[in-house]
């Protein structure tokens, strides 16, 4: 007997997902152009954000470089230390 209700009860919930699968349908798709209308505009404001940090670093650029020129050039003739490497605990 549970056998048979068992399989009663699937056959109920088959046909009401019959009857509901426009609805879903309809769901799904509008789910969907919801979901690329998002990312169209992430990838928008992806781009305009990557194109402002552009602007930002060109407009900076007369500071930056010739501070990345002398931050080379000190590096280049600093002299160093020879360090022995730390030694491991045993």
């Amino acid at each position: 007997m549970k056998t048979f209700l068992k399989v009663l009860l699937m056959a109920a919930i088959l046909i009401i997902a019959i009857k509901f699968s426009p609805v879903i349908f309809v769901g799904v798709i509008v789910g969907l152009l919801v979901a690329g209308v998002l990312g169209v505009v992430g990838i928008s404001l992806v781009a305009a954000l990557l194109a402002v940090l552009v602007a930002f670093a060109v407009a900076l650029s007369p500071i930056w470089i010739p501070v990345l020129v002398i931050m080379g050039l000190v590096s280049l003739f600093r002299k160093t230390e020879e360090r022995t490497p730390p030694m491991m605990a045993a």
